[in-house]
């Protein structure tokens, strides 16, 4: 299905369009509207939202670029990002009206015409000493609004800029970068509000998701994601008005260990507009040393649903209780359709592939475990999950060692150890490693293949705890790692993989960690980047390679499409770095050999 433009936007209605949605006041405004994000993903002239589509599917209807015709794909233009600024890029890009909007290493967002690359604009965010990203300087996108362009920067910052200038219409602070908050993920546009979640787990902040005003930045709501914190809601003045304890105090916390959680929802939320639902994933509990805090501590290492009208969280599902090797559970969580096997009747369903190793399928309804299942080769941590109750089937085995059970050496004669001296538990080997079966990296779903497109990871860790105490700026991690690969030939596997029967049904496996977004086409098609440089694309439905490029750095971000013209375009940003480099271990060394880079690609069949 494929919308036409001037039905999507109707011109001259809009800049008179003023709809208050329920509770909120908001107010519609000319450029990008609420209804062309929702029907963003059946739309193939622009893309305005981060998952080409609320819903995040990464799936796009176009079909000019197919199994057949790819052959012929070729680039068109390409555009550097310049500068010294390169490390990691794992921007995902947005195209209207005829422009690309793509963010930075270093939160820098770039207008450039999406025919030729030609550079319209560009914005340097201007980032102060000593911001603390966790995992590189990347950013990964931007949201688009009425005449608006806004994204997040390092220092934990929104700004909205013109659309066609380039130039500052409103800053806000999420947080404060000295207590360890950045931003990094793509903001995402719901019902006319700004949501938005924050980074900063490592540090023991506080996570929560915001929604504000996107024509301002004033926030509307505000729901922290760590158990026995006040969520609140804002007037017109900006006054907080109270809005309910999340969870219930020292429930799955003990002590005073909830007021430093972490559980950042570092990544971009979703939207599903059939239950009109908002679903974010939360990151670790802080600190990693899961000895400190006893219990489920909740809400991290979760997938949330919150009502888009107040924040509040309309059911949750913890994958990872007690989460003791940083896995988070912020990883996408994407609706789709399948037919039950037994009754034939439709099922509402997300998935999810989670860093911990196991595919998620859940009732997107109201949460509902339906099916959970290895994605990787091997997990250390859980036996399996125990589809009835939900939770995972612990190896006690394979929890790091309790430090406080152990004492420092002492010196041979008695005397008392040195100062220096700390306690270190017994050290396990677990795989996944922290870094995930699957991370950031954003899987893709088709709708006519039924098919999950899941970029894994095959590697483990030694990791140990150690005693740590909070320091607001401070790392609070209370372990040690050392990342390892699993085989000598691979890290990486592109997995097909059924949400249904839980089967990989191919797989093409990679000599790197794939570290870079999926998309799959009408064509039958799936395109992923590899760090060797390469933006690859594969039969959908076989795995087969069938066509290729050398980008010149590793492509780390997700690829889109779009159609002018009758003509179908592809896009991808290329540029290695990320976590993997910082904290690999000995898959850093692995790979060491990569080089950096910072441009984006834009690729359309070759007439003969």
């Amino acid at each position: 299905m494929k919308l036409n433009k001037n039905v999507a936007r109707v011109p001259g209605m809009l800049t008179v369009l003023a709809i208050a949605l329920a509770g909120f006041g908001q107010v519609h405004a000319a450029g990008v509207t609420d209804q062309d994000i929702v029907n963003d993903a059946i739309t193939t002239h622009q893309v305005l939202s981060n998952g080409l589509g609320t819903k995040g599917q990464r799936y796009t209807p176009l079909k000019q670029v197919n199994v057949d015709t790819v052959k012929d794909l070729v680039p068109v233009w390409s555009f550097s990002f310049g500068g010294e600024k390169q490390r990691g890029q794992q921007s995902q890009p947005l195209i209207y009206d005829g422009k690309m909007y793509v963010t930075a290493s270093y939160s820098r967002i770039f207008a450039l015409d999406a025919k030729t690359g030609q550079k319209l604009w560009k914005y340097e965010h201007r980032l102060p000493d000593g911001i603390m990203p966790c995992c590189d300087v990347i950013n990964r996108g931007a949201a688009i609004f009425g005449e608006l362009v806004i994204f997040g920067t390092l220092d934990a910052q929104l700004v909205a800029l013109n659309k066609d200038t380039g130039k500052v219409v409103w800053r806000e602070k999420i947080a404060d970068y000295k207590d360890g908050y950045s931003f990094t993920a793509a903001p995402q546009i719901v019902k006319g509000l700004l949501i938005t979640g924050n980074s900063g787990g490592e540090f023991g902040v506080v996570g929560r998701v915001d929604a504000r005003d996107p024509l301002t930045g004033k926030l509307v709501w505000t729901r922290p994601t760590v158990e026995g914190h006040m969520g609140f809601t804002y007037d017109k003045d900006g006054k907080a008005v109270e809005n309910g304890i999340s969870g219930t105090t020292n429930a799955t916390w003990p002590g005073d260990l909830w007021k430093t959680g972490g559980a950042a929802p570092w990544q971009t939320a979703y939207y599903d507009p059939d239950v009109n639902l908002i679903y974010i994933g939360t990151g670790n509990p802080s600190p990693w040393n899961s000895w400190l805090r006893p219990g489920d501590n909740l809400y991290s290492s979760s997938t949330l649903a919150l009502d888009p009208a107040s924040g509040k969280i309309v059911w949750h599902y913890q994958n990872t209780p007690h989460d003791g090797w940083d896995f988070d559970g912020v990883n996408e969580f994407i609706s789709f359709e399948y037919k039950d096997p037994k009754s034939g009747s439709v099922v509402k369903a997300g998935g999810k592939a989670d860093r911990n190793g196991f595919f998620y399928v859940n009732d997107r309804t109201n949460g509902k475990l339906l099916n959970a299942f290895p994605f990787v080769n091997r997990i250390d941590w859980a036996k399996g999950i125990d589809l009835e109750t939900g939770r995972p089937i612990y190896n006690e085995e394979k929890r790091p060692g309790n430090p406080f059970l152990q004492t420092a050496d002492k010196p041979a004669d008695g005397a008392a150890p040195a100062a220096d001296a700390q306690t270190k538990g017994e050290s396990v080997f677990n795989a996944p490693s922290f870094l995930g079966g699957k991370n950031q990296m954003p899987m893709a779903f088709s709708p006519e293949t039924g098919y999950f497109y899941v970029p894994a990871n095959e590697w483990g860790m030694d990791i140990w705890n150690e005693p740590v105490s909070f320091k607001r700026g401070a790392a609070y991690l209370g372990a040690g790692f050392t990342i390892k690969p699993l085989n000598e030939e691979y890290i990486g596997v592109m997995r097909a993989v059924d949400p249904v029967s839980g089967k990989v049904v191919w797989e093409v496996k990679n000599n790197a960690p794939l570290w870079g977004g999926v998309m799959t086409t009408a064509g039958n098609l799936v395109f992923y980047g590899t760090p060797e440089g390469y933006l690859k694309a594969v039969n959908a439905t076989t795995g087969e390679e069938v066509w290729k490029f050398q980008t010149g750095s590793g492509v780390i971000a997700p690829p889109v499409s779009w159609e002018e013209n009758g003509e179908q375009f592809i896009a991808v940003v290329s540029g290695w770095g990320g976590a993997v480099p910082l904290w690999g271990g000995d898959v850093a060394k692995r790979v060491n050999m990569l080089e950096q880079g910072g441009s984006v690609w834009v690729f359309k069949l070759h007439k003969s």
